[in-house]
């Protein structure tokens, strides 16, 4: 505990929760508040924490919507637990990252999705071209304590940080400003709550490489790759037996499933081989989301300007790119970016509004005046008039790249050749 109210500690781990912004907790503090907090406060919060005796706030629970339909409950620490779960983080994390998995990717310095996606790619260019898709159960509503605070108890030492701990743990949850108590379950969005999942989860990738299986695993996301239908049904039986009975953990029956691996996701992904290797390719419901937050971004009557609407696509589809682009499927991004440009001249030739204004928009850009007027007053329909030759030849790509456009194709183009 002293390491972690260490006063350079506590000011690395004050950085990052500024630099990872985010809302306020149940107390209502932001994090433009937090500092000042601190310098009235932090004295006595020390020593709480020396003492053992600090008590965290409840989280306020946040329900994000998921794409295949539900909801993921989100638990939001105040700013101030933040801070001292992050300190922990910075403390707890090198004592336990050497004794992990070079199989586990999820939240871990130096490890990324795209690593847990070449090491599946190698798997199934190897033969193992069968997948144990493990999908569990509401793994962080359903993390038993006694189980995850008994693993923590064999490496630390300081009864101070295993009670904070626990106290994290068992924290309440407020919703509609009841505190409702909590038994099992790890929040999601605190900063310990990936590192106490890979500490849960060590054990299922222990048993794995004690069996020599190969798998990539990313966080509660878990693919093993075996041979055959028959080896990937008795791996799955087992594999569900051992994180019942060890980790008390259920698997999700509906959504697990012993496949080929180009027929489940992974990570956004499906791995697909060509010519004796792997390929990756992006999963349908990857691009049926993406397209329907591009909807949303360009909806025409969201009531903002034109130049907003391209810079909140700009950073989505940028972002979008940049994870997706080891997809080596150029007419994919060729296409999407197409429909997209296709979206952005209708959401402008909905603002120009009245057909004079759009005829004069028209004849600016070179467009003659047959062309102009007879588009500007033919009044067809939005998605067809963003289509026509008009709006084409006078919203060109290198003219909405002037406007803020961000080509999807090119910047694929760009991350292919890196």
């Amino acid at each position: 505990m002293e390491q972690v109210v260490a006063a350079e500690n506590m000011r690395r781990a004050l950085r990052q929760v500024k630099s990872n912004k985010g809302s306020g907790g149940v107390d209502g503090m932001t994090v433009r508040e937090l500092e000042g907090h601190l310098r009235q406060h932090w004295p006595r919060l020390r020593q709480q924490l020396l003492d053992g005796t600090y008590q965290p706030q409840p989280v306020r629970r946040v329900d994000i919507p998921k794409p295949g339909g539900g909801v993921r409950q989100l638990g939001i620490p105040t700013v101030l637990d933040r801070l001292i779960q992050q300190a922990c983080l910075q403390v707890l994390s090198p004592l336990y990252e050497p004794t992990f998995s070079p199989h586990s990717y999820g939240f871990r310095p130096g490890k990324s999705a795209h690593q847990a996606l070449a090491a599946a790619r190698e798997h199934v260019a190897a033969g193992h071209t069968w997948v144990v898709d493990l999908d569990l159960e509401k793994f962080f509503d359903r993390v038993n304590h006694d189980v995850l605070m008994g693993k923590l108890a064999k490496r630390l030492g300081d009864r101070r940080v295993l009670r904070l701990i626990r106290r994290y743990l068992q924290a309440g949850v407020m919703l509609q400003g009841v505190v409702m108590e909590r038994h099992e379950g790890t929040p999601q969005g605190g900063p310990l709550s990936p590192l106490l999942a890979n500490i849960l989860l060590q054990d299922l990738d222990q048993e794995l490489e004690r069996r020599g299986h190969r798998f990539s695993r990313y966080a509660d996301d878990c693919n093993i790759y075996v041979r055959s239908q028959r080896a990937g049904e008795r791996v799955m039986g087992s594999v569900r037996r051992f994180l019942e009975r060890k980790l008390r953990l259920r698997v999700n029956e509906e959504k697990s499933a012993v496949a080929r691996p180009w027929e489940r996701k992974f990570l956004g992904y499906r791995v697909t081989t060509r010519k004796g290797e792997g390929v990756l390719r992006i999963a349908a419901s990857s691009l049926k989301r993406a397209k329907d937050t591009i909807r949303a971004l360009t909806k025409r009557n969201r009531g903002v300007s034109a130049e907003r609407m391209l810079r909140e696509l700009a950073t989505f589809t940028n972002g979008w790119v940049a994870y997706f682009w080891q997809a080596r499927t150029p007419s994919v991004f060729q296409h999407l970016d197409e429909w997209t440009r296709r979206r952005v001249r209708c959401f402008i030739w909905k603002q120009w509004k009245k057909p004079r204004h759009r005829a004069q928009e028209l004849l600016k850009a070179g467009i003659g005046p047959w062309l102009a007027w007879g588009t500007a007053c033919d009044g067809p329909s939005l998605w067809r008039a963003a289509g026509s030759p008009a709006l084409t030849q006078s919203l060109t790509n290198a003219r909405l790249k002037q406007l803020g456009y961000h080509s999807l194709h090119e910047r694929y183009l760009a991350l292919a050749a890196e």
